[in-house]
């Protein structure tokens, strides 16, 4: 029936373009997109960068079964049915995901967490956990990404290629556009790039400053001093100089960085620190780079301390490089339906939060969840090999879109529809600005919000 049904649209369908359109591929969340559909298929993307195109293209090219229990199709009943008997037979569940949903979607996971008492977890778990932490302890100097469109001069990309990850970044908010204050765009603009390799960003860039792997802290403890010192200078005016003699250390009397900061590395931090005090308005953008290591959280507060001192100076700010679509939603509404922006914990019957014993990954290598459910399940890919392992041996409800690969067998498998292509809904951007969702394609999939919603009437 619905191969006749899909079979009788592509024959009466008429073309239709629908402007302003959202797309939720990366946490750019651009919202400027002309999209037509001609036979329930995508047939263009005008504005769509190289990531959104094919994406956009590919809506509707699986028909997957509406839901599987073991890898069987079922009528979604029986699949109800089947995953309410394993959410309530767990004693230590657990939801994770939720980086491809909106904020309906989120309501209605957290709401189901609430009510097993399970442990609930976005994907900042394997990305932006440690800069979340950071900004816990020693705040965060902040803005949008319009106000960084109208003023931003001096631009700073830290751990982050864009060009490669967010692909109109700095087309639509920080290199490129005409600001209120940026009336030439990129050439009002000076591009800097700080990271371990040349990455295509860093081929844009005025200024690139190579850093050695495991060195950001001392970079940016370097960059500190010489903020609170005079852009170079020390105490009594003399010049901080990098001796190569000595193996990388300061002349007599001059402040000692902690690491090995090289004559070419000193010099252009220094300039870097001369740029950052004199301009009128400056950002720091940062990704990955920053993040991966094991207390990646201590060199993110160094960078968001160095950005508090900065605004004694001038005006400054810090923003993350987020990677899905909507995971700063999941943030978002995590931390107003239970106080914690991610790795909340339930099981108690009130909400508590400590990131490494109830955040996804970590408590999957342990072995300690007996269930756990996917809203969104090709993030586990970012998963430890250990956490793959125990996914193997426990129960898996993933609720997933057409299109998906699984990464772990599913005892239970809902196909849903995806947002601002088949479901109206909300989306944060990556500086947690709400952007409406349009619906492009008619489908007969359930939103994950309905499925949850279901999973939860079953289980009350």
């Amino acid at each position: 029936m619905r191969a006749v049904t899909l079979l009788l649209a592509e024959r009466t369908a008429i073309p239709a373009t629908t402007s302003n359109v959202a797309c939720t591929v990366c946490g750019c969340v651009c919202d400027d997109l002309r999209v037509t559909t001609d036979g329930g298929r995508v047939v263009s993307a005008e504005g769509a960068c190289a990531l959104a195109e094919p994406w956009f293209r590919s809506q509707d090219a699986d028909h997957p079964p509406a839901a599987e229990i073991a890898g069987t199709p079922v009528e979604p009943a029986a699949a109800y049915d089947r995953a309410a008997e394993l959410l309530r037979a767990a004693k230590y569940p657990l939801i994770f995901g939720l980086s491809r949903s909106t904020t309906e979607g989120q309501r209605a996971a957290a709401a189901l967490a609430d009510t097993l008492g399970a442990t609930i977890d976005t994907t900042a778990s394997t990305g932006h956990a440690p800069s979340i932490m950071a900004l816990q302890q020693v705040g965060e100097s902040t803005c949008t990404l319009g106000e960084i469109r109208n003023r931003a001069d001096l631009v700073i990309y830290w751990g982050s290629d864009p060009v490669a990850t967010h692909p109109r970044h700095l087309e639509r908010y920080a290199l490129e556009p005409r600001g209120r204050w940026t009336p030439n765009g990129r050439k009002d603009r000076f591009l800097v790039v700080v990271d371990e390799t040349e990455t295509e960003t860093a081929k844009q860039a005025d200024l690139f400053i190579r850093i050695a792997p495991g060195k950001h802290w001392e970079a940016l403890w370097e960059l500190r001093m010489l903020v609170r010192r005079g852009a170079g200078e020390d105490g009594g005016g003399r010049e901080v100089r990098t001796d190569e003699a000595s193996g990388g250390r300061k002349s007599p009397g001059a402040f000692d960085p902690p690491g090995d900061l090289r004559p070419p590395l000193a010099q252009a931090l220094k300039e870097l620190a001369r740029r950052m005090t004199t301009c009128r308005c400056g950002v720091v953008f940062f990704g990955t780079g920053l993040t991966r290591d094991r207390l990646a959280h201590r060199t993110i507060e160094a960078l968001l301390q160095l950005v508090t001192d900065l605004n004694d100076r001038t005006r400054f700010y810090v923003r993350r490089m987020r990677r899905y679509g909507d995971v700063a939603g999941a943030d978002s509404v995590l931390a107003w339906q239970t106080g914690y922006p991610f790795g909340v914990n339930l099981s108690r019957g009130y909400p508590r939060y400590n990131p490494g014993e109830f955040t996804g990954p970590e408590m999957l290598a342990r072995g300690e969840p007996d269930l756990c459910l996917f809203v969104g399940s090709e993030t586990a890919a970012d998963f430890p090999p250990a956490a793959l392992t125990h996914l193997r041996r426990v129960p898996v409800i993933t609720l997933d879109s057409p299109g998906i690969s699984p990464v772990v067998p599913a005892a239970v498998k809902f196909t849903t529809a995806v947002y601002g292509v088949h479901r109206i809904g909300t989306a944060y951007r990556m500086d947690e600005v709400p952007v409406p969702l349009r619906v492009l394609l008619p489908t007969d999939y359930p939103s994950d919000a309905e499925v949850l919603n279901e999973l939860l009437a079953r289980v009350v």
